[in-house]
């Protein structure tokens, strides 16, 4: 077994490794997408596609309980 075999299984592992710790990453914000207080801010990301004036409010309010 040489060195070059060596590296060749050395990148192989780190690979894997690697692969598997993006995907936990992934799952892991796809899992809380919620923060503590309950507020999903995935729908914020419509904002860049859906900013024409005549659009709808992502999170409409009443004026009259914002005193």
């Amino acid at each position: 077994m040489g060195i070059a075999e060596l590296q060749s299984y050395g990148f192989l592992a780190v690979t894997v490794f690697l692969t598997v710790i993006l995907y936990a990453y992934i799952y892991h914000l796809y899992k809380n997408r919620k923060d503590v207080d309950g507020h999903d801010y995935e729908e914020y990301s419509n904002l860049a596609l859906h900013d024409d004036i005549a659009d709808t409010l992502v999170n409409a309010k009443n004026r009259d309980t914002e005193k």
